[in-house]
């Protein structure tokens, strides 16, 4: 390669140009570089440091683990609001879920929401509530540190997880702000077993006398399904008489079972034949395979059984029951006794439960009483899984509590469990937010409003009516619950 002109040295390389500065003599050299090197040293240590570089928002699909094994999701959209959303699953497997539906999961992101949600611990049963509480605050410290602290944080559970939702909304002053619920099992564990054990006992006592049906303490899941089909099959066999009708009747009445199924016009008021023949249809659908499969959860998660029929007046529990009346007149055309029948279940109810499993259900699994944040819960009117009366005795122990300035619960007129609309969460997400930015309710709650703010969203209609759920038949108390504060 060629030289480089402007580098070449025309008296070769021992007659190169020494600099200026090396001719100075060298004590004056030393001393000129000393006085730079301490010149330079001021000016750094005199100019600002250089801002630090904030970590850019971390956005998008996150996952992680917390320490008990329980999974986390998180979904942050990249103009995020500043709201968290933190999502409680319902009853069945220990997947990590963060939203009720994929339409509201859309909508919310859409909107600049961040939503999060945890599987719960995966060693326990599916009937998580001994850790649900527990891996929803510890997600919101997962997610945040990811993220950021957020603005506000927010609770939304379905069905079970609305009982965690409502656990949420009693313990987590300074860790949400605010909780919606939907459909949720906010009565508790001991009262959603006793009186599914009153339907089941009823079926078994009266269909199948001669039979010695297991009812409680299943070993294995096995068992469970075993009486589930027994009893689906008794249940089949007695809707071809009018006798048997009046029977299953009676024990809707004690499961809280709606008289309206889906597929079906709602039946007049006095229409006793085809309320039984609606309700009938709840349990041609499968439901007390889901009854069984979830008391063999339950006791597995309380440890042993949390229910009992000894001491239950069942003439008493049928008095307080809304289907009362139906299950008469159907037992009058039938030409059966009812307060023979009504004896019978009294004098044969001997089911007696572990206490100690009722103690540990009273501390993992229910909401107690107290309210920490706002809570709004909207319900459908004819819940098969979760009955709308679950609503009436919640609300009775939070305004007994004093804090039934925090609750709000509002009815959507459908069938089935958890069947809301998008626009039906998202506007009642909204009520919420109201309320806590604002401090005031005002009539964001009302079905009226409700109703309006869900049709202009435009997510698939609403159907919020106003509405007072019956009384839960339950028929037993327990000790009441300090409110946690």
């Amino acid at each position: 390669m060629p030289a480089n002109p402007r580098l070449r040295n025309p008296r070769g390389p021992r007659d190169l140009r020494t600099p200026r500065a090396s001719r100075l003599p060298r004590a004056r050299l030393r001393i000129a570089l000393t006085a730079l090197v301490a010149l330079a040293s001021a000016t750094l240590t005199t100019l600002p440091a250089p801002a630090a570089q904030a970590d850019p928002p971390v956005s998008g699909h996150l996952t992680g683990t917390l320490s008990d094994g329980a999974t986390w999701i998180a979904d942050v959209p990249d103009d995020w609001n500043g709201t968290l959303l933190v999502f409680s699953h319902g009853f069945g497997p220990l997947g990590a879920r963060n939203a009720p539906t994929e339409g509201v999961r859309t909508a919310l992101l859409a909107q600049g929401y961040a939503m999060a949600g945890s599987s719960y611990d995966p060693n326990g049963s599916m009937w998580a509530l001994n850790s649900a509480e527990r891996d929803q605050f510890a997600t919101i410290d997962a997610v945040a540190a990811k993220i950021g602290k957020p603005t506000r944080t927010l609770a939304i559970g379905n069905s079970m997880g609305g009982l965690v939702n409502a656990q949420l909304a009693r313990d987590g002053g300074g860790r949400i702000d605010g909780a919606l619920g939907q459909c949720g099992l906010v009565a508790g564990g001991n009262d959603l077993e006793n009186y599914q054990l009153d339907a089941e006992y009823t079926i078994a006592r009266l269909l199948l006398p001669e039979q010695d049906v297991k009812l409680v303490r299943f070993g294995t899941a096995a068992e469970a399904a075993a009486t589930a089909d027994l009893l689906t099959r008794a249940v089949t066999a007695a809707q071809a008489t009018p006798q048997g009708r009046a029977r299953v009747a009676l024990a809707a009445a004690f499961l809280n079972l709606p008289a309206w199924a889906p597929g079906k016009d709602r039946p007049a008021a006095t229409d006793w034949a085809g309320q039984q023949e609606q309700q009938y249809a709840w349990f041609a659908q499968g439901i007390l395979t889901f009854v069984e499969g979830g008391r063999y959860a339950i006791e597995q998660s309380v440890g042993g059984n949390n229910s009992w029929t000894k001491g239950v007046d069942y003439a008493r529990l049928l008095a307080d029951s809304q289907h009362a009346p139906q299950v008469r007149a159907l037992y009058q055309a039938a030409g059966l006794d009812l307060r023979a029948d009504l004896r019978t279940l009294t004098s044969g109810a001997t089911i007696t439960a572990d206490p100690a499993a009722v103690r540990t259900a009273q501390r993992t699994s229910t909401a107690g009483q107290g309210l920490d944040v706002p809570l709004l819960d909207i319900h459908t009117t004819g819940d098969n899984l979760v009955p709308v009366e679950q609503e009436n005795r919640f609300a009775a122990r939070v305004r007994a509590s004093g804090d039934g300035a925090l609750l709000r619960q509002a009815y959507v007129e459908r069938q089935g469990h958890c069947t809301f609309t998008t626009a039906e969460t998202v506007a009642a997400l909204h009520a919420l937010e109201h309320r806590v930015e604002t401090g005031r309710w005002d009539d964001v709650a009302t079905p009226a409003a409700l109703q309006k703010s869900a049709i202009a969203l435009d997510l698939g209609g609403a159907a919020y009516v106003p509405y007072n759920p019956a009384q839960l038949s339950v028929g037993r108390t327990h000790p009441a619950q300090p409110a946690h504060r």
